[in-house]
């Protein structure tokens, strides 16, 4: 808590967040929190970096500049070569298939 001091000789400071004037007293023992609110920004990006890991198209804390769609792109190629490898899967099961029911009736007659 920042505090400018507008009378020393009448012991009257003046904080600035909520523009009070108060009377200084001895018994009163102020705490400077700015060391613990900077380490809260550091903390409050952080959190918004980790928030932003479940938006694609966010940009992260350490990206470059411009490699916002990275992950939204990655999604795209690595869905489209699985369904690429399942698809051929299927197809070639789908042709063992029908070798097999071709044999099974050409041999039966």
């Amino acid at each position: 808590m920042s505090h400018v001091r507008v009378a020393p000789e009448l012991h009257l400071i003046y904080n600035p967040a909520t523009g009070v004037i108060a009377e200084e007293r001895e018994d009163i023992v102020e705490y400077s929190l700015d060391g613990v609110r900077t380490q809260l920004d550091e903390l409050d990006k952080i959190v918004t970096d980790m928030m932003n890991q479940l938006e694609p198209k966010a940009p992260l804390l350490n990206m470059f500049p411009g490699r916002e769609n990275a992950s939204y792109n990655a999604g795209i190629v690595t869905n489209a070569f699985y369904g690429v490898v399942i698809g051929f899967i299927v197809a070639f099961l789908l042709l063992l298939l029908l070798r097999i029911a071709n044999i099974t009736v050409i041999g039966g007659m």
